[in-house]
């Protein structure tokens, strides 16, 4: 594992070894009483589990955090921008910088909302995005964008108040930025796009992965968390039916539900968690959604390829922060060079989330390679294919032994009148040793990630 440690790196570990293990078993006992679950649907059946989390967490400077915030800010700007044209003037299409059968070959773009602005043109309220540190440049690099429903920032925040009732030496002695700011970020965004009325945060229930998330995060805001039989429409307004009966105006949801389950008479009439009618609100300018629908397109792996171009063209800026080299079958020549590459590739199913359809050229058969490329010559749209970032390990307590894992980070941008990047994020690691899936549907754990100044 490379040596990532600093001065203040070193500042940590000095700390922490002073603390005898009965510390350690104190934190996992706190968090195993408050535990936080990531509950799973596999093979049918409903699992409830307690996500794992390590007590090392993720140390940044402040200076390399900042060149994250210019970078993250500038590349949720484009996207927003890209989003708002790509439903309105079609700008990015005409001037040919993406093909236009790619973007309406695309799951998440709906054609139903051309022509409509969302208010204050906002789409990109709440965004996740995925990077990993490459050990050989020591760049950070974006692996992924999330702007539909991005879940986790509730777990660092809750494993932060942990570390403070544990481990009050960190706080009193390294200079670690406070991160409680992110309730106000999400309250901001809430109030810049709210028609008139009271916020919700609209959950599944809690048979839905991070429904944990969704009942803390509508604490910590202030906002009511409801369920799709909570919410009525009436004359095209969304009101929030309380247990006595009265109905109370809504003006900004915070949805946690993917497009096709939000309205059964406008998306899927199968849907049992949507609420019907809450797309003719949303269209009459009654009610703002956040994430705006029609996200998914930026969501797509393949779009993701055009990102640097997109702050090109809107923005008239260079990328400051880096793609992963990426490669698309939908061009013949990087269809040549994946199928003349395949074994030292990662190839992705553009349309999967949460490390499904993710396949390791190196792991694979020849025959398995073979049949793989067959699906991509008949359907090159569906798949991209990336470099293997060769990406940082994190130090993780696991079973008592201080062991390498690799670990990603996910940041996380709140967009108002201007986007702004919580001075935190969730660092995902894989609990087995040598795995790159991180994701906490894919069995990884979680760490708190502190941005410190340098003495």
């Amino acid at each position: 594992m490379p040596d990532t440690r600093n001065s203040i790196t070193e500042m940590f570990w000095k700390i922490f070894a002073n603390q005898n293990r009965k510390k350690v078993q104190e934190f996992k006992k706190y968090m195993d009483k408050f535990a936080i679950s990531f509950n799973l649907y596999k093979d049918g059946n409903f699992i409830e589990r307690s996500l794992p989390f390590d007590v090392i967490p993720r140390i940044m400077t402040a200076k390399e955090f900042h060149t994250l915030e210019k970078g993250l800010s500038q590349r949720i700007k484009a996207l927003n921008l890209f989003l708002e044209d790509l439903y309105t003037t079609k700008n990015i299409i005409k001037d040919k910088i993406i093909p236009e059968t790619f973007i309406y070959e695309a799951k998440g773009y709906l054609k139903e909302l051309e022509g409509f602005s969302p208010p204050q043109k906002l789409r990109t309220h709440i965004n996740g995005i995925d990077l990993v540190k490459d050990s050989v440049s020591n760049e950070w690099i974006i692996l992924e964008d999330n702007l539909r429903v991005p879940s986790g920032a509730s777990y660092p925040l809750s494993i932060r108040n942990t570390f403070r009732k544990i481990y009050p030496d960190f706080f009193e002695k390294m200079s670690i930025k406070p991160i409680k700011g992110y309730a106000d970020l999400l309250i901001e965004s809430m109030q810049y796009v709210n028609c008139g009325g009271i916020n919700v945060v609209l959950t599944p229930g809690r048979y839905n992965s991070a429904y944990y998330e969704h009942a803390y995060l509508a604490e910590i805001t202030g906002a009511q968390l409801v369920r799709n039989n909570e919410l009525i429409v009436e004359n095209k307004v969304v009101y929030f039916k309380n247990y006595n009966g009265e109905k109370i105006k809504v003006g900004a949801i915070y949805r946690r539900l993917d497009d096709e389950f939000l309205d059964p008479t406008f998306f899927n009439e199968e849907s049992l968690i949507g609420v019907s009618g809450i797309m003719e609100a949303y269209l009459a300018g009654n009610v703002a959604i956040m994430n705006a629908p029609g996200n998914g397109i930026a969501d797509d792996k393949g779009i993701y390829y055009f990102v640097p171009d997109m702050i090109e063209y809107y923005l008239k800026e260079e990328p400051i922060l880096k793609n992963a080299p990426t490669y698309l079958p939908y061009f013949e020549k990087d269809k040549k060079y994946i199928f003349e590459n395949m074994k030292k590739l990662v190839i992705k199913d553009v349309a999967e989330a949460g490390g499904y359809g993710v396949m390791f050229g190196h792991t694979m058969s020849e025959i398995q390679l073979q049949d793989l490329k067959t699906i991509i010559e008949a359907n090159p749209r569906r798949f991209i294919a990336q470099e293997l970032i060769e990406f940082y390990d994190e130090e993780c307590y696991i079973n008592d032994e201080i062991v390498p894992r690799k670990a990603d980070f996910r940041a996380y941008v709140v967009m108002s009148k201007e986007p702004k990047v919580w001075s935190c994020g969730l660092t995902r690691y894989a609990v087995d040793a040598g795995n790159y899936l991180v994701n906490s549907s894919q069995g990884g754990g979680f760490k708190d990630t502190w941005v410190v100044e340098e003495a």
